[in-house]
């Protein structure tokens, strides 16, 4: 079984602070993202799974605690994985199970909402389709004939998942007013909510939904800016289709995971410089 956990849908947390080091409230974070993740890894081996694989998918990879994960699972952790937030998935997982995941850039009343990164990327396409990291995530296990049985995390989230998936399990831990703000579950409810959800989820392999996406596959990625829309466009085969507009097409989806990662370092690199741009 292979759990990919981010951290803006994990339970309690609405302020960007507590995403990112050093952040006020970032270290209980941390701990608050291990308690969901260790939420799911119980059901899933009270369910009866042999194997677990847990990523690290938020950011540096580096926010979950390795101290205080469920001891039973293999952890996936570290920065510039090359799967990035499906690092360890591969086609001999059952299920995958995604754990405080968010809403795509721009969907009112998301909480943190966002697609792959905050500032510098206003909306990413695949195939045509705005995708936020659901669909993404989705599509990758999809091309390895691994459906998806559980997405946990806001209730904007949990809607969008039903939306690329269909009649997914899901779990609302909290529901935004606004980007930063929300109705919330208190952690140690929405924890045991998690854990019911994830074992009812588990034992209904009906419920399991696929995400097929036919190849060739072409990502969009739509950038705030044009100097990172330029110098995304050096990579060989991305190609520059507007001022801020970015296009690759491949037949081997692998690659639009991959190529997401680095042109995440190559805008953080940009984005962060200080420098102001159009």
């Amino acid at each position: 079984m292979f759990v990919s956990v981010d951290m803006e849908g994990v339970s309690g947390l609405t302020d960007p602070e507590e995403m990112r080091a050093p952040g006020r409230g970032y270290e209980r974070g941390c701990e608050l993202m291990t308690a969901d993740a260790n939420a799911a890894v119980r059901a899933a081996y009270d369910a009866g799974a042999d194997t677990v694989v847990v990523t690290d998918a938020h950011g540096m990879g580096r926010n979950l605690r390795a101290d205080l994960i469920d001891r039973r699972c293999t952890l996936v952790r570290g920065p510039y994985k090359p799967m990035r937030m499906a690092e360890g998935l591969d086609a001999s997982f059952d299920v995958a199970l995604y754990v405080g995941y968010h809403a795509r850039a721009g969907t009112p009343r998301g909480v943190l909402n966002h697609t792959w990164m905050g500032r510098e990327i206003h909306n990413v396409y695949l195939n045509g389709e705005v995708a936020g990291e659901i669909r993404l995530m989705a599509a990758y296990a999809g091309t390895l004939g691994v459906p998806v049985g559980l997405v946990a995390g806001d209730q904007a989230a949990c809607d969008e998942a039903r939306e690329v998936l269909g009649d997914v399990a899901t779990v609302a831990v909290k529901k935004g007013s606004d980007r930063y703000a929300a109705e919330l579950v208190p952690p140690a409810r929405a924890q045991e909510m998690i854990y019911e959800g994830t074992r009812r989820a588990l034992a209904d392999p009906a419920r399991w939904r696929g995400c097929t996406v036919p190849a060739p596959y072409t990502l969009g990625i739509e950038w705030s800016s044009t100097a990172i829309a330029q110098s995304c466009a050096v990579i060989p085969g991305v190609k520059q289709a507007g001022p801020r507009v970015t296009e690759f097409t491949t037949s081997d989806y692998a690659e639009i995971v991959g190529l997401l990662g680095v042109c995440a370092t190559i805008g953080g690199e940009i984005g962060c410089t200080g420098l102001h741009y159009d």
